[in-house]
């Protein structure tokens, strides 16, 4: 089956982003931001960003402080039987720390999710042409998202959980409630689909294709409520605002866009033009949880924090020397973490634009996502590994293996604990803080 060329890092540091998508974003360069000249190659100064009230009694981090992870627990479930393995049985058995494990797809799983609320429940979707839900207590499948036609590359709950939604490389979304398994609806429209992402307060569900487009649905109707043409590539990264009111969305054609939902209308645009801006592909892109701030990511290795309410380029966030593949926000604190295929993962402070820490693995970053409300970040890489970190002082409180190959995907229940991965081993598994 085809497989994500988003996901197919080659596993190596060439990456080279083509996505095999032939996304067809109609670049219009109506720019209006492209001649802030006044700025001249200057960066706007730290006034210029609204203040994150999350950041109030933001106090600088206690190296001694090291959170209540940090110390290792006597695994309760080490008895569990251990996935299958496709070694030869006189090879050594590799270390695994899973505590469970999903190997239902038998192909590269692409996509994996936690439900909002009940941190047993998971979304995976695969190479197999079909998404599953599962639980990570017991690794029993509870039912198939069946119905696609070629991989299934992004899987997602809706806020409150009762749906879960199933992409695919056929273009097709599909949704099921998540309680019953009960199908709700089918619809397509775009190419092929690189990522989903449900409104935060309500049933609407956005997707990125590659054929530059955004669509949005209301669900579980799958009424069509709009489409968003300006990008004249794949939309590789996206998602509605925290708040619930703006369309983040960004493009191989160098461009980020902000979008009204109700009427489609691109409000802002950044593109190349602006030689502040990109000047390579972007990759990724991640917004605040007050909804003032995103971060852009791209194939050079650079990153530009944005106020998206205005438009202003804040600053350059500069620390990789190769593609920016993931991005991710602290909700409690003013940090925020890029990770690049240079196997670096960067936590920037937001509000002094200075870099604080610099994180490791052995290859290249998949992904990087902070636990939700907590200073706590989970990652995943060409490597293999698995880890957990304390960015208050840098501090890697876990490192977990299990996987024969690349992790694509890594997911954190509410609450921490509970983190899934997904691995082009075929495999999903569940490990424990």
């Amino acid at each position: 089956m085809s497989a994500p060329q988003e996901h197919n890092h080659n596993h190596n540091h060439n990456h080279d982003h083509s996505h095999d998508h032939a996304h067809d974003h109609d670049h219009d360069h109506d720019h209006s931001h492209d001649q802030e000249d006044a700025i001249d190659e200057e960066y706007l100064t730290q006034d210029d960003i609204l203040e994150v009230d999350d950041a109030e009694g933001y106090e600088p981090m206690d190296d001694d402080d090291e959170g209540e992870y940090a110390e290792g627990q006597e695994n309760p479930l080490e008895g569990y039987e251990m996935r299958p393995s496709a070694d030869d049985e006189n090879v050594m058995e590799l270390a695994d720390d899973s505590v469970q494990g999903f190997f239902d797809h038998g192909e590269p799983v692409y996509a994996v999710a936690i439900h909002p609320k009940d941190g047993t429940i998971v979304a995976s979707g695969g190479g197999d042409d079909k998404g599953y839900l599962w639980r990570s207590d017991t690794g029993e499948k509870v039912f198939e998202l069946d119905g696609h036609t070629d991989s299934v590359t992004a899987v997602a709950f809706s806020v409150d959980g009762d749906y879960v939604a199933s992409a695919g490389m056929d273009g097709k979304v599909r949704v099921w409630k998540t309680m019953t398994g009960e199908f709700c609806t089918a619809v397509e429209g775009p190419d092929d689909i690189i990522w989903i992402n449900w409104h935060p307060k309500g049933n609407i569900l956005l997707a990125g294709a590659s054929d530059g487009t955004l669509w949005m649905w209301a669900m579980p109707s799958g009424k069509f409520m709009n489409i968003f043409t300006g990008h004249a590539a794949p939309v590789t990264s996206g998602c509605f605002t925290p708040d619930g009111k703006k369309i983040v969305s960004v493009s191989e054609d160098m461009t980020c866009i902000v979008w009204d939902p109700k009427t489609a209308v691109a409000e802002i645009r950044l593109t190349s033009d602006d030689n502040r801006f990109h000047g390579e592909p972007i990759t990724a892109v991640a917004v605040n949880k007050d909804s003032t701030l995103a971060i852009t990511g791209s194939m050079d290795g650079k990153a530009r924090l944005i106020n998206i309410l205005n438009g202003n380029i804040v600053t350059a966030l500069e620390n990789h020397t190769d593609s920016v593949e993931t991005i991710s926000f602290c909700d409690v604190l003013p940090l925020a973490a890029t990770g690049s295929v240079d196997g670096n993962i960067s936590i920037w402070d937001v509000q002094t634009q200075r870099l604080r820490h610099t994180l490791s693995h052995d290859d290249a970053i998949v992904k990087v996502q902070f636990i939700r409300n907590s200073y706590l970040l989970i990652s995943c890489s060409v490597d293999k590994k698995a880890k957990l970190w304390d960015v208050r002082t840098g501090q890697c409180l876990k490192t977990w293996s299990g996987h024969r190959d690349t992790i694509l995907d890594i997911a954190a229940s509410s609450d921490g604990q509970t983190i899934v991965t997904a691995s082009d081993d075929g495999h999903c598994l569940v490990f424990k803080p």
